[in-house]
């Protein structure tokens, strides 16, 4: 094979285990965590991001989840919409938006977490201890290239 050619079927093969990776994963489907929970990913995402910091500018939230800021706009109204999430004008900047986690919303992430950490539990445990940590930091490396180039 030419050197021209490795770096596209190498490409290709990233291509098709990331594509494999997504769906054995569960990414593909829109209305459920990869963990089984009836929340979309996006706010399974905020949410997690929420319980992590509170109170957390509606900017904020849009920059951690990579998100256009009118795409969290309507994620964070879907979210109020359910009792998880409720809005506040910033009192240092009466342009900013607050969020903060509702009870429910609390609970919510709560349950997401668990179910998380038991999914990634399970997802360690099939792999061969030996095997562990080359497989993290493989996914490391892959998180930067895609931050970096991606």
């Amino acid at each position: 094979m030419s050197e021209v050619g490795a770096p596209v079927v190498v490409g290709l093969e990233l291509q098709e285990r990331m594509v494999s990776l997504v769906r054995a994963f569960g990414l593909h489907r829109p209305d459920e965590t990869p963990c089984g929970q009836p929340v979309s990913v996006a706010e399974a995402h905020a949410l997690m991001e929420l319980s992590r910091e509170e109170p957390l500018l509606q900017k904020d939230l849009a920059s951690r989840l990579r998100l256009e800021k009118s795409t969290v706009s309507r994620l964070v109204r879907v979210l109020e919409g359910r009792g998880w999430v409720g809005r506040t004008r910033s009192p240092h900047d009466g342009r900013a938006v607050e969020l903060r986690l509702t009870e429910a919303g609390r609970r919510t992430a709560a349950g997401l977490a668990e179910a998380r950490r038991e999914k990634f539990a399970r997802v360690l445990e099939a792999i061969p201890e030996e095997e562990r940590a080359p497989v993290l930091r493989a996914l490391g490396v892959l998180e930067e290239a895609m931050n970096e180039g991606g």
